[in-house]
């Protein structure tokens, strides 16, 4: 099995004191695997491509938000 690349936003910032609520994501043969950018070894979500689609449609409309 190929290396996983997990990439998170540009935006998201360096972290520090404060840090940041982030993701980070990575294209895997089963999907698209979404994971905690703060805990990257308490696993991962793996989303279908379509499924993934829509998350990120929801999350920028502002859906998810509290």
């Amino acid at each position: 099995m190929s290396e996983r690349i997990w990439r998170k936003s540009s935006r998201s910032g360096t972290g520090g004191a404060g840090g940041q609520d982030c993701v980070e994501v990575a294209a895997l043969a089963e999907g698209c695997g979404i994971r905690d950018s703060k805990a990257p070894d308490a696993g991962h979500l793996t989303l279908s491509p379509e499924s993934f689609t829509r998350l990120v449609a929801r999350v920028k409309r502002g859906e998810l938000n509290r």
